[in-house]
């Protein structure tokens, strides 16, 4: 029987506990409750905005948007977030879900970081984000319910939440500090990592090797 949380009911099909179980297997209990929410809060934004979403999409979307960050699943040489979207891609084509509702799924998770273009984009895109935003950033965070969010919150609690995201987010990507030029990863390292010292675009562009 399906769990059904804040009124929302959560994918229970065969590939919804796959992912479910990968998830719990290899992310700590901060970021698996983290990327549960994510879903709820996304669901929720999307019931509001009466959009049409695929909730297993959605759901894989959500689940796997920080295992990037996972010490199993982190690379060196690229942004903690195509680490997540690979993976994504990966499995939902070994569980029979391929080309563009796939590439869907990876592009939620690639942008998920990246403000306002994924609102403008496919339901499921847009949805990852909105829920990203509302449990990191607190966007969005009056426009659930106060029962809604008591109900998601006592489902998935969020003790020292903050502290531990930051935590995870200087974990999964101190050792490829050169992955956060022009995002916002720049500031958690900046914040966390003694002598870390952002790219600079302007000085980019100036130090390029064209002549003039």
């Amino acid at each position: 029987m399906s769990e059904t949380i804040a009124g929302v009911e959560i994918p229970d099909g065969a590939l919804a506990r796959a992912a479910t179980e990968l998830v719990r297997d290899v992310a700590s209990p901060l970021v698996y409750d983290h990327s549960r929410r994510v879903f709820l809060w996304g669901a929720l934004r999307g019931r509001q905005d009466g959009l049409r979403f695929d909730p297993e999409l959605l759901y894989v979307g959500a689940m796997f948007h920080d295992l990037g960050l996972t010490e199993r699943f982190r690379r060196d040489d690229q942004r903690f977030e195509i680490d997540g979207a690979d993976e994504a891609r990966r499995f939902l084509r070994e569980h029979g879900v391929d080309g563009e509702p796939a590439d869907r799924v990876w592009t939620a998770i690639a942008l998920h970081t990246t403000p306002e273009i994924p609102l403008h984009m496919a339901p499921e895109i847009a949805l990852v984000t909105r829920g990203v935003e509302l449990d990191v950033l607190g966007l969005g965070y009056h426009e659930v319910g106060e029962e809604q969010r008591a109900a998601v919150v006592g489902a998935h609690p969020r003790p020292d939440f903050k502290n531990g995201i930051l935590a995870a987010f200087t974990d999964g990507i101190r050792h490829r500090p050169e992955t956060t030029f022009g995002n916002v990863k720049a500031d958690v390292l900046a914040h966390f990592v003694p002598g870390f010292v952002r790219g600079d675009f302007v000085e980019v562009i100036r130090d390029s090797p064209w002549p003039e």
